[in-house]
């Protein structure tokens, strides 16, 4: 058993039941195929309860200031997490996550970037778009709806595949794809609030 189906079967005890959390739609996860899940962010807890309720293991980016500490890094390492350089354009880390894709694995990744400081959408960073066009994987929208404060159930929403096709065929720029995704995100939250 990998260190990461260890820490998914503690975390998944200590969480579901302080956040009550409630997954839907897990069954538009594709099974197998490469595979970016992109949600929107507004907490630290966010990257955890993905890897909670995916389906599939799935990898982060994480910035390079916490590999700098060994055991952390060890632990992130086998987590699934690989550092990226914050700030800057990281062509290592953005090598690394394409070999994840073409490995035919599942990579989460925040569109926006940084976490919402009330909640609402910003604007997505190009970079998402990039990693969509720059591969084969299957684009799934993730939306997380509610607070960690434990009063309301967390809901953790999996949309259906984004249909990049028509996207791919007449290279849409990045930017322009980045926008199509976080507009899918916000589709599911206007749905599910409430």
């Amino acid at each position: 058993m990998s260190l990461y189906t260890v820490g998914k079967v503690i975390v998944s005890a200590v969480l579901y039941p302080i956040f009550r959390i409630k997954v839907y739609g897990k069954e538009h996860v594709p099974k197998e195929g490469p595979v970016l899940v992109c949600s929107n962010h507004i907490s630290n807890f966010d990257p955890p309860i993905l890897g909670i309720t995916c389906p599939r293991d799935i990898a982060f980016m994480g910035k390079s200031e916490l590999f700098k500490f060994k055991p952390l890094g060890f632990l992130m390492k086998h987590l699934n997490v690989f550092p990226v350089k914050r700030g800057m354009q990281d062509r290592s880390a953005i090598r690394v996550g394409l070999d994840i894709l073409a490995e035919g694995k599942t990579m989460g990744l925040f569109p926006e970037g940084t976490r919402s400081k009330d909640g609402k959408l910003g604007k997505p960073l190009p970079g998402i778009g990039f990693f969509a066009m720059r591969s084969e994987a299957k684009v799934v929208p993730c939306a997380i709806i509610g607070s960690y404060k434990g009063v309301k159930a967390l809901k953790v929403i999996y949309g259906p595949p984004i249909d990049m096709e028509e996207l791919r065929a007449r290279k849409a720029p990045a930017k322009e794809v980045s926008q199509v995704i976080m507009d899918e995100i916000q589709l599911l939250i206007n749905k599910h609030v409430g």
